[in-house]
């Protein structure tokens, strides 16, 4: 490194509820982390930020003893209370960034599904010059046929609306100090970390890795969240389901343009016998899903705009360690 001072790497975890994880989980991440300081790869203060988003049992207890455990290369945040996953990932950027120094950082799942061992491989890149490296998965085998079903469906779409984001990628990913520092000049209340990082527009590279079973504990992110992530990504980067739905509006206008005639034809020339009520109901069930679907769709920009002019805090800090 020509007699320069190596770099100071922040690993960040994100954890929600996950007691009797970390305990198996963070000494295997640290083991990567020890090996690069050895190497005088990185920096000797270097560590790992834990970042419990207000966890209901003892993960803030188990945090505590690891600090015990790795006294100079452990800190942690807790939040006050759980601000979802994106935010706890941002709040560890912002710490490590505005407290730490860091000269870079690395987020990453704490139950190993996101491969410790590519992270030389990751720290290598970033000393070759690349200021942002993805950790992709080089497949989806291990899902479900349903979960990859949804993933190459969404991918897809955010490919037609023109949503730059990298494919098969999810947080596990090494920003350097001009990233981070652009980073935080994104103000949004509604974060997309997976939409905005390639916004930034910094030389990137990817790294492809095998994503694992979880070592311990079960998936905090069922269906319901996966879709609302999937949604708010989507929303908060295009307008298009709005032209969608004045597309939608034309068609449906149209089609019942279309009706009128008919029925101003059937009355003109047909044998006058009275319509039964599918010729009534199916247009009026038609037409109110319409309304329900334009009315959620136009909620969900209502929604977002009153939650940014509110200006809250992406996230609160109880306790520091």
């Amino acid at each position: 490194m020509d007699g320069a001072m190596p770099p100071k790497l922040v690993i960040i975890l994100p954890c929600y509820n996950e007691q009797g994880v970390l305990i198996q989980t963070v000494p295997v991440i640290f083991a990567q982390l020890n090996t690069l300081i050895k190497n005088q790869t990185i920096a000797a203060n270097s560590c790992l930020l834990l970042v419990d988003d207000g966890s209901r049992d003892g993960t803030w207890s188990e945090i505590e003893k690891l600090s015990h455990m790795l006294p100079e290369n452990l800190s942690a945040l807790k939040l006050t209370r759980n601000f979802g996953h994106q935010n706890a990932v941002y709040a560890g950027m912002s710490y490590a960034r505005e407290y730490l120094n860091a000269d870079m950082c690395i987020s990453m799942d704490c139950d190993l599904q996101d491969d410790p061992k590519i992270l030389p491989q990751m720290v290598a890149k970033y000393l070759d010059g690349y200021e942002i490296v993805y950790g992709v998965r080089s497949s989806r085998a291990k899902d479900t046929a349903a979960k990859r079903g949804f993933a190459e469906f969404y991918y897809k779409i955010l490919g037609i609306l023109r949503i730059e984001t990298v494919p098969n990628h999810a947080d596990y990913r090494l920003l350097g100090s001009k990233a981070l520092k652009a980073l935080t000049q994104f103000e949004e209340s509604n974060l997309y970390l997976r939409g905005i990082v390639p916004l930034l527009g910094y030389s990137s590279t990817k790294i492809y890795y095998e994503r694992d079973e979880r070592a311990a504990g079960y998936s905090k992110y069922d269906v319901l969240r996966m879709v609302r992530l999937a949604v708010n990504g989507i929303c908060s980067f295009s307008s298009a389901p709005l032209m969608f739905i004045l597309w939608l509006g034309m068609f449906v206008s149209l089609c019942s343009l279309a009706m009128a005639a008919w029925a101003v034809g059937v009355k003109l020339f047909g044998d006058g016998s009275v319509p039964g009520w599918a010729s009534i109901v199916v247009p009026m069930t038609f037409l109110g899903g319409i309304q329900l679907f334009t009315l959620g769709v136009m909620g969900i920009y209502v929604g977002k705009i009153f939650d940014e002019v509110k200006h809250r805090p992406k996230y609160l800090i109880e306790k520091e360690l």
